[in-house]
């Protein structure tokens, strides 16, 4: 239960690698992985951690193994969340950066399809920011996988049109 079934440094070896694997994954895959879950999207993460767990613990089912390995991905994680807020580098690169997918009324059809994003996801967006097409501004895709509107300003009253 409690002695190790593989080499102690062996652990944080895998959990490193599994780290960075997963990491290098998701964030090819776009941003839509990390953004608002389908039931899709969901099952596939499931899916992802079942086909990573024997990667992670090397066949080690000890209860201080799976301890092992837990406060690896703890740490990694903690480590990656310091450098990406001290570097905006890796920080692009972990977490990327917005992009803009339509202005001044246009919905930019190319962007949206290249960001895997379906044009209903922008068309819900503006419906949340009680906005319509020809009154958008801007809408960017967040790095997190959200849908930013921005509203042309309001014209003040009186003026002339």
């Amino acid at each position: 239960m409690w002695s190790l079934q593989t080499a102690w440094w062996e652990l944080p070896v895998r959990g490193a690698v599994v780290y960075a694997a997963l990491l290098l994954l998701i964030r090819v895959s776009g941003r839509r992985t990390v953004g608002q879950f389908t039931p899709f999207d969901l099952l596939v993460v499931m899916l992802l951690s079942e086909a990573v767990s024997n990667a992670l613990n090397g066949g080690d089912t000890s209860v201080f193994g799976g301890l092992v390995s837990a406060a690896v991905l703890m740490a990694l994680n903690m480590l990656v969340a310091v450098v990406t807020a001290r570097s905006r580098t890796v920080q692009r690169w972990v977490a990327g950066e917005a992009v803009l997918i339509g202005k001044d009324g246009r919905l930019f059809t190319q962007v949206l399809k290249q960001q895997h994003v379906p044009y209903a996801d922008a068309e819900e967006a503006l419906r949340e920011a009680d906005c319509d097409l020809p009154s958008m501004a801007c809408a960017f895709l967040e790095a997190d996988g959200r849908i930013s509107i921005l509203k042309k300003p309001a014209a003040a009253p009186g003026a002339a049109g």
